[in-house]
């Protein structure tokens, strides 16, 4: 609040009386805007299933087109994309779809608590149908080690 000094008669702040109203005009704009860039990262930011990766200090490299994924849930089961298949029928079920993957290239994503040998038995199923495989890893972890532990040292 202005005081005036002068002793005059004049009311001089009756003609810049302060105004007690938020502009929301630039609030508006902001939320317009905010609105546009999700509406637009919403369907981009959609996760396939539920995995656990593990990390990877690897750069990453550039992923095919179309990829396929074969992913190995905690339970032990499998699915080729999102859709789940029975272990015998993995192969079958990968060559059905081989038509949009020529080069026979396959990504295994793995969740953390699926043990190596139930890993490798997946492996060892698609070398048999002559697939090339790549393992797929969560990168970016904030609370990965760096290091691998030391050969006697006991891991958590």
């Amino acid at each position: 609040m202005a005081v005036s000094i002068a002793d005059n008669d004049l009311d001089d702040d009756a003609d810049f009386a302060e105004t007690h109203e938020i502009n929301v005009t630039p609030f508006i704009d902001v939320m317009l805007v905010l609105l546009i860039i999700f509406m637009v990262a919403a369907p981009l930011s959609t996760v396939d299933l539920p995995i656990d990766l593990p990390s990877s200090t690897a750069t990453p490299q550039k992923k095919p087109d179309k990829p396929t994924y074969v992913s190995i849930k905690p339970d032990l089961t499998l699915a080729i994309g999102e859709k789940q298949v029975k272990r015998a029928d993995l192969v079958a079920a990968l060559d059905a779809t081989a038509e949009s993957n020529p080069e026979r290239l396959v990504f295994v994503r793995a969740d953390r608590g699926v043990a190596y040998g139930d890993l490798m038995d997946v492996l060892e199923l698609l070398r048999r149908g002559n697939y090339r495989m790549k393992l797929v890893t969560l990168e970016g972890v904030p609370d990965a080690p760096t290091q691998a532990p030391a050969s006697g040292a006991a891991r958590p």
